[in-house]
């Protein structure tokens, strides 16, 4: 909820009451002293849960993480809990990640849970996020908790709530419990802990997640395979140590590198700029030791271990790094592959992306005669087609923002899983004759060659709020009529739930949950999404383009090609 500046004060004067501790206090004092910026920045909203739940910088106010903005969510859902599930034993688990102030807002949260007669099991440490929606699930709980703020600068910290089935928060549990958070005051939230209801664990649910994992991501590579392949991993100093190098390890890969460097745990991320997979220099050292040891594959994973970044050898034998989209279009080829020769192919399979992806997965779903589904960003919406189709079995899916799921045990994106299947693909195909890369480029003759592209731009505070908010509505009132010489055909546009024939104006209902989400399609088959970020203040551009690859030989051209569309279309439409 956004405030008009003549009602700033009085939530100011609120924060100075007795209600907060002195030291909060005193931060807001000294904020009205030296920074009156930082002070409306502070108060000028109340956080919002967003695609990956509640995110933002961490200090006093109401637009940040504290212990009262978690204090007050953890409230109402305590509030939500009790009415949905009356009569019942509560039970709810914590994880946290490597982030500064995690562990001890984690406390905050259990100490909440626990004073409103909840039974918490609290992680003793550090834990990947996949591991916490396993353990939802794993331990009857009725929801879960992870600290975490993923890839964020060290100033963030964030909060993300996940239900009963291990999924994170969907419609209509989301709205409800927002409206519980939103109807609380602060002077509402119970903050005494009762210790008796918070249990400390650990190994008992590390070792079942970590056998699930090598269950769920083993499949074609023998021994010998693993043994001729060599591997090195990051943890950009985040959670993945507890789990990746075990997981590794249990799976029969002998030959794993860590990146010493980044090994431990930090908060403030001191070796790189941005603790983002996505981001090649966050890679920059792995591919260092990689050309060291001459590693086959490389792999980084973000702070919580949701989504993981790799570099292979292409066809000249030097470290490529894959985009996310790259990565799920071999990983989800390796698993169909897997199934088709196995027999598991019943009729009923799924795999599923999200609509800023690339249209490549629905080839590959057409090809292995699976269902293909189709879903707004975020792993939630997956998790959610598991839960609303139980009849159905999921093989995998993923997401261009370099995150993926391989079958449903775990029901987000999950990074120590798919890392096992990485190094499983490159170990299998190096033993037949071909290579991780190499299967990337066959799989492009024959389904098509599509490109992606993504430009991010950062709008920071309130003015880069109101920035992309103008920025979406000027795409809906004067929407591109053509990009790279090519005539927009289609539009459909999430916010309204319309898809539009620019053609012959006729209008199609989108039946896809709202969103603020716009995307233009072209006759060449070019698709071109905007989105503001729901965890980040960006607004994301999304861009994917496609041409006919007959023959490796004209992969050079052809991708020059493509380049050339996607850099036209940046400028078309001024997001150079």
């Amino acid at each position: 909820m956004q405030i008009s500046d003549t009602s700033l004060q009085t939530r100011i004067e609120e924060w100075l009451s007795p209600v907060f501790d002195q030291q909060t206090q005193e931060e807001i004092t000294n904020l009205q002293k030296q920074d009156a910026e930082g002070l409306k920045e502070s108060f000028y909203k109340d956080l919002e849960f967003g695609t990956g739940g509640m995110r933002g910088v961490m200090g006093v106010g109401t637009n940040r993480i504290n212990k009262y903005t978690l204090g007050k969510s953890t409230q109402g859902l305590s509030n939500y809990l009790k009415k949905v599930f009356a009569g019942e034993e509560i039970k709810t688990v914590i994880a946290y990640d490597c982030r500064n102030n995690s562990d001890t807002l984690a406390e905050v949260v259990a100490n909440v849970f626990s004073a409103n007669g909840i039974k918490v099991y609290l992680f003793s440490s550090l834990r990947p996020t996949p591991e916490l929606s396993y353990a939802v699930k794993e331990l009857g709980c009725h929801c879960g908790i992870v600290l975490t703020a993923s890839h964020n600068p060290p100033e963030y910290n964030g909060y993300k709530v996940y239900w009963q089935d291990g999924g994170q928060l969907v419609p209509p549990q989301d709205g409800e419990i927002i409206a519980e958070i939103n109807s609380l005051n602060y002077a509402n939230i119970q903050f005494d802990t009762n210790s008796d209801l918070i249990q400390k664990i650990d190994t008992e649910i590390d070792v079942p997640f970590i056998e699930n994992s090598v269950k769920n991501g083993s499949f074609a590579a023998d021994q010998k395979a693993k043994d001729n392949t060599t591997i090195v991993f990051t943890s950009l100093h985040g959670t993945s140590i507890t789990a990746v190098p075990d997981t590794l390890k249990k799976a029969g890969y002998k030959n794993v590198h860590i990146v010493k460097e980044q090994e431990v745990p930090d908060g403030n991320f001191p070796t790189v700029k941005s603790p983002n997979p996505e981001e090649p220099e966050a890679l920059a050292m792995a591919m260092e030791l990689a050309n060291k040891v001459g590693a086959d594959i490389v792999i980084g994973t973000d702070p919580d271990c949701d989504r993981l970044g790799i570099a292979v050898r292409n066809t000249a034998g030097e470290l490529q790094l894959l985009n996310g989209n790259q990565t799920m279009i071999v990983m989800t080829w390796f698993l169909l592959k897997h199934y088709k020769e196995k027999g598991l192919l019943k009729g009923n399979e799924f795999i599923a992306s999200t609509i800023v992806s690339t249209p490549m997965m629905k080839n590959l779903a057409t090809a292995y005669d699976v269902s293909y589904m189709e879903v707004l960003t975020g792993f939630k919406w997956i998790a959610k087609l598991i839960k609303d189709f139980p009849e159905k079995h999921f093989i995998g899916g993923g997401e261009e923002s370099f995150g993926y799921m391989v079958g449903d045990f775990v029901r987000d994106k999950d990074a120590v899983t798919s890392t096992l299947l990485a190094c499983e693909i490159v170990a299998y195909t190096k033993a037949n004759g071909s290579s991780f890369y190499e299967e990337l480029l066959n799989l492009y003759v024959e389904h098509g060659f599509y490109k992606e592209n993504l430009v991010s731009l950062v709008k920071k505070g309130i003015k880069g709020a109101e920035e992309i908010k103008q920025t979406m509505i000027d795409l809906r009132n004067n929407p591109p009529t053509h990009v790279n010489n090519e005539k927009i055909v289609l539009i459909e546009d999430y916010q309204t739930s319309i898809a539009t024939n620019v053609l012959d104006r006729t209008e199609k209902a989108i039946d896809i949950p709202k969103s603020n989400v716009l995307i233009f399609y072209t006759e060449a088959g070019s698709k071109i999404a905007a989105r503001p970020s729901g965890t980040e203040p960006k607004i994301k551009f999304y861009m994917s383009v496609q041409e006919t690859l007959d023959d490796l030989s004209a992969f050079d051209t052809v991708e020059q090609k493509l380049n050339t569309k996607i850099a036209t279309i940046k400028k078309d439409l001024q997001i150079n």
